[in-house]
């Protein structure tokens, strides 16, 4: 099945502890089977670049690469970006 590969990828970018991001992965729950969660560790040496760019605004989203919301979800915001992807790979 095709469609499993043509899934946005929602790339966390978050650090242990992170209350915020558990927060947000809650809240992105009932839309899991729509997207593939990947979690960046900030704080990992490799990722450095994104700990100098974020330290202080997780959690931060992109989609498919590209820069969604930081701090909390924005579910309209998601809902709306999701849409727009699923109609593009129909």
């Amino acid at each position: 099945c095709s469609a499993s590969t043509n899934k946005p990828v929602l790339t966390l970018f978050t650090k242990k502890p992170c209350p915020l991001c558990d927060e947000a992965k809650e809240v992105l729950e009932p839309y899991k089977r729509r997207f593939i969660l990947q979690e960046v560790d900030i704080t990992l040496p490799e990722n450095s670049a994104w700990y100098d760019k974020y330290k202080y605004d997780i959690p931060v989203f992109h989609l498919n690469g590209k820069f969604l919301m930081k701090h909390q979800v924005d579910l309209q915001k998601f809902e709306d970006q999701l849409m727009k992807l699923e109609l593009q790979n129909d």
